[in-house]
């Protein structure tokens, strides 16, 4: 028999929200890779990530918006791989309308009410799916090295703010820890979706050593997350399922024997002596 909930410190991700009877309504749909349905008033709107739509009604509109702090510098941040567009969609009809959202893999979908939060968190780069009523936005400057800003995906480079209902993804299984102040908890850089803005976190190299980590298959950065806050946990980065895939589909050899590499470069280095050398003693 499995331990009472009650005994462990991680409980699972339970929405909950102080908005008003009158808020938006929304549905989501399946387990993984999954869809979220909101219902739109007229003249209501919705941000959303571009490209996440999947249906809406025939009264939505769409309109693509670029931030004025990335006004004329898109191409440079779409070279680089940074998002710098979102879409709105708006219902211009006189009756209720919907739209449907899709998460960009297998991934939940995970309500947050900002308000429940403190009114911001911060979150993965690629976590933001959509919002509505009062979210903004924003992407954290490198100034925020401590917050990690360390120009990898698995790292938190994305700030909610707000006062409405934001909605983000997340891999596999979705586990919460309040952090009371002071108290220390260690996780692996793609585990770690989101968190409170009061939540300290700093980068540290892992141990083993990041040699030995590498060849293990394990990450060799960890964060350390210091309270007080309330963190958020993926079991399934998205990163780790692509490797997963790539090494699935790639030869055994390649994937899981680092020393085949060894041996085709010491192999290479003999024959090339050996032709050397024949081409010497050949020589007049």
């Amino acid at each position: 028999m499995a331990a009472p909930a009650s005994s462990t410190p991680f409980q699972p991700y339970v929405y909950q929200s102080e908005q008003s009877a009158a808020a938006t309504a929304f549905q989501i749909f399946g387990f993984e890779a999954q869809i979220l349905q909101i219902m739109l008033k007229p003249q209501e709107k919705i941000q959303a990530k571009s490209g996440s739509m999947c249906y809406t009604s025939g009264s939505i509109q769409a309109e693509v918006n670029v931030p004025q702090e990335n006004a004329g510098v898109g191409v440079l941040q779409w070279m680089m791989g940074r998002p710098d567009t979102s879409t709105t969609f708006t219902n211009a009809g006189s009756e209720d309308g919907y739209i449907g959202l899709g998460a960009p893999s297998l991934a939940r979908i995970l309500p947050i009410d900002l308000a429940v939060f403190g009114g911001e968190i911060i979150c993965q780069r690629e976590a933001f799916l959509g919002s509505v009523n009062d979210v903004t936005v924003k992407h954290l400057t490198p100034r925020r090295v401590r917050v990690g800003y360390f120009g990898a995906d698995g790292l938190l480079t994305q700030k909610l703010v707000g006062q409405g209902l934001a909605f983000i993804t997340a891999g596999g299984s979705v586990l919460q820890k309040k952090l009371t102040r002071g108290e220390l908890l260690v996780v692996d850089i793609g585990c770690l979706v989101a968190m409170t803005s009061a939540v300290e976190c700093e980068i540290k190299q892992a141990s083993p050593a990041a040699r030995r980590a590498f060849f293990g298959g394990e990450c060799p950065f960890q964060a350390h997350l210091t309270g007080p806050g309330v963190v958020f946990i993926q079991s399934l980065p998205s990163q780790r399922l692509a490797h997963k895939i790539a090494r699935t589909i790639s030869a055994p050899h390649f994937r899981d024997n680092p020393r085949f590499f060894i041996s085709a470069g010491v192999f290479l280095f003999l024959a090339y002596a050996m032709i050397f050398a024949s081409l010497l003693l050949a020589e007049p």
